[in-house]
């Protein structure tokens, strides 16, 4: 028989297991009917409650542009702050609250045109916060102009003749700045985006996801080929860590090296698994390969399947970490500061009434 001290204490009770619907908001998504950031945000609502960190410690910064409507859609903290200026933002934030899982929602033009700086100063310092880049390759916001990533001779509202620019590739720019994490994954493959989410967020640093993500109503099926069952198979590369690079609606297909160039192989009598490259997510110069697996009748280059998964991981030190060591230390050699001193300085003029 219990006594009546033991009948008043509560019993202990597991915290409720949360659901996609938990990082809901109330607030009415406001994307034009089609977009493809329904899929963005639908994946990582689903991914969520699976990373294993309060709704309360996670956070959303988005910069400007249709994509940045994102942290008004999630149920978790967030700021819809300045074009371009999200990732410093962020960084601010990791700074001061590094226990906090921050996530950058941008699009290609915020984060490569005003915002490129930034995201280039990002990556290289490697704060340990995640970057969505939705990659529609063209300005929705603002109703169609070309953007950074808008292939050569783009027809577009601000380009009537066709864009002369040559275009941004966003993974090469990250390999580029020493990125430690690289990944590209596209809105209508909802299983391999959830994976490259929760990739992202399991890395210690700074991970750049590239999404490719279909602006219907200015550059509708500009992934469409990479996205239709008809072409998809001939057309996309899934990489996977320690495996072969194997594609073909048939699995038929591979690419080798041969001597520093990749080249396509048909499986069967001359070729088999084993003479193909194996994808090896740590090989930096490899990596650098992959993600230039561009088209470019330039360059006479062959007619390449588009990559997708994680190209590069590396582990380094994270910025907020070595700032925190730094403080540390310091204190340790010469004991709390005095703001007032500093702010005096060496040299102070002494007015005499």
């Amino acid at each position: 028989m219990s006594t009546i001290t033991e009948q008043l204490v509560p019993t202990p009770t597991a915290p409720a297991l949360l659901t996609a619907k938990d990082f809901a908001t109330d607030q009415e998504v406001r994307w034009c009917p089609g977009c493809g950031d329904y899929s963005i945000l639908a994946q990582v609502q689903k991914i969520m409650p699976g990373i294993g960190v309060p709704k309360e410690n996670i956070v959303i910064i988005s910069g400007i542009g249709c994509s940045s409507r994102f942290p008004y859609y999630m149920n978790t903290y967030g700021m819809h702050s300045i074009h371009g200026r999200a990732t410093a933002i962020a960084s601010g934030l990791k700074a001061s609250r590094p226990e906090l899982s921050v996530w950058i929602v941008t699009g290609d033009g915020d984060s490569l045109s005003i915002g490129g700086n930034h995201t280039m100063h990002l990556l290289r310092r490697n704060f340990d916060v995640n970057v969505l880049l939705f990659n529609n390759q063209i300005y929705g916001l603002t109703k169609g102009q070309y953007s950074p990533t808008s292939e050569r001779n783009k027809v577009t509202k601000s380009t009537p003749y066709g864009s002369l620019d040559h275009p941004y590739n966003p993974l090469a720019l990250a390999m580029g700045a020493d990125a430690t994490f690289v990944a590209r994954s596209m809105d209508r493959d909802p299983k391999h985006l959830q994976a490259m989410l929760s990739r992202s967020h399991k890395h210690k640093g700074t991970s750049l996801l590239e999404i490719y993500q279909n602006c219907n109503i200015f550059n509708d099926g500009a992934f469409e080929i990479f996205t239709e069952k008809s072409s998809k198979p001939e057309e996309t590369l899934f990489l996977e860590h320690g495996k072969p690079l194997i594609f073909g609606a048939a699995q038929n297909k591979g690419i080798r090296i041969d001597g520093l160039r990749p080249v396509i192989v048909e499986l069967g009598s001359e070729y088999s698994a084993s003479d193909l490259w194996i994808h090896d997510e740590n090989d930096f110069y490899k990596a650098q390969t992959l993600v230039r697996m561009f088209d470019d009748p330039l360059q006479g280059q062959a007619h390449f399947p588009r990559p997708f998964g994680v190209f590069y991981e590396n582990h380094r030190d994270c910025y907020e970490d070595l700032m925190q060591m730094q403080i540390e230390e310091t204190i340790a050699l010469k004991g709390e500061g005095d703001l007032d001193k500093l702010l005096r300085g060496r040299e102070v003029w002494e007015i005499m009434s």
